[in-house]
């Protein structure tokens, strides 16, 4: 075996991009064969310098990450038991998934910011769905945010250093979580995993579903999944702030309240139905008549009044902050983002000495004016696609 890495890194990449030996074979031009790139990933030749740089680009890798081992050991949490992804896609998700908390890890340890992750992995026993529920109590407790409902997940985990990552998959992809350790096996980042371009109450809850798996420590015995579906619909509407909107007991809902509910909580019908039938707040009897017109109305795959998507901001924040610190050219920001990086953050070397030789309140001032400025230009994008309809799935 000529290098085992390079051709593991290699495969790797080349899965997570989705292509197949022949895709890029052919994306490169043809400059080389599939058979010669299987030889590359298998350790049974390795690639000339031409060869080499062509696969990088094809990749959208640098050359330099093919050979370096990484930082990081990437474990996953199960798949979800009625998961019906095919073994070659779950390897393209966890591939993708790979590379992507990798370089989060790595920009993490570039900024300073590596000795901040505080999610407790697999530290909340939960053998129960009371203690589920308790978990997620506990947890809201931790990250002091009360019994009110939760404007944006997405932001709360963020804000928690809790890693979450948007891919293009199957519609048969639910979501799983991962977990990054360092060489001394502690772990150093925490991630969720969603499919983009979930309405906004089914992605909240595959979240907050990943969270739990993520947290909690689950026996054997136990059924894992009714467990996170537990915490994470508990985490969304806790149940002492669901009896104070509607109520201990209630014979009937109508679908205008539940539309109410469902946007106050930002969790779907479906789910909040079910969490009131767990909290008996409903009865079993209600709960079926609604599942029964639910059914009929074909709301089971489109719900009324779906809520728009959350957006993950912490990558984009943090790699236009690496970059406006001359940490990171802004064509390695481009490649991280996968969109276009203005070259107006540090344009010469001079400019970026000038701006690291300022005082650290300084350039904290410049940088939190810097991402006020550009927080109020994604505001007025955001309201321009409110008036257009863009935002409306197809």
């Amino acid at each position: 075996m000529m290098d085992a890495h390079f051709g593991k890194r290699l495969r790797q990449v080349r899965v997570a991009r989705g292509l197949t030996l022949d895709a890029l074979a052919a994306a490169m031009g043809g400059i080389v064969t599939k058979q010669a790139i299987g030889k590359y990933e298998k350790g049974k030749a390795l690639p000339s310098a031409l060869v080499l740089n062509r696969l990088a680009v094809t990749l959208g890798i640098k050359s330099a990450a093919l050979w370096r081992e990484p930082a990081v050991q990437i474990e996953f949490v199960a798949y979800r038991k009625r998961s019906k992804l095919a073994l070659r896609e779950r390897e393209a998700i966890e591939s993708a998934v790979g590379i992507h908390l990798e370089e989060r890890v790595a920009l993490e340890d570039l900024l300073g910011a590596s000795n901040d992750y505080t999610v407790p992995v697999q530290a909340l026993a939960a053998n129960t769905l009371e203690v589920a529920e308790q978990a997620a109590e506990e947890l809201r407790r931790e990250w002091d945010l009360g019994l009110d409902p939760i404007a944006s997940v997405v932001d709360e985990l963020e804000d928690h250093h809790c890693h979450v990552i948007e891919l293009d998959t199957p519609d048969e992809f639910d979501g799983i979580s991962a977990i990054a350790r360092g060489k001394d096996g502690a772990v150093v980042a925490g991630a969720v995993v969603s499919r983009r371009g979930l309405p906004g109450d089914r992605q909240r809850l595959n979240v907050c579903h990943e969270l739990g798996r993520l947290i909690l420590k689950v026996p054997e015995e136990a059924d894992a999944e009714k467990l996170a579906f537990r915490f994470g619909a508990a985490f969304l509407a806790p149940a002492a702030t669901l009896r104070r909107e509607i109520g201990a007991k209630r014979a009937w809902l109508d679908l205008g309240e539940l539309l109410l509910l469902k946007r106050t909580f930002g969790i779907s019908l479906q789910a909040l139905l079910y969490r009131l039938r767990d909290l008996a707040i409903i009865s079993e009897a209600h709960y079926q008549r609604w599942c029964v017109r639910i059914s009929q109305q074909g709301w089971r795959k489109v719900e009324p009044a779906p809520l728009l998507p959350e957006q993950p901001r912490w990558l984009e924040r943090n790699v236009r902050r690496a970059v406006a610190e001359g940490l990171l050219t802004a064509v390695d920001g481009r490649r991280l983002l996968g969109d276009q990086i203005s070259e107006d953050a540090p344009l010469s070397l001079v400019e970026r000495r000038a701006f690291l030789g300022l005082p650290l309140e300084d350039r904290r001032r410049l940088l939190a004016e810097q991402a006020a400025q550009y927080a109020a230009e994604a505001t007025a994008a955001d309201w321009e696609d409110l008036e257009t309809g863009d935002f409306l799935d197809e």
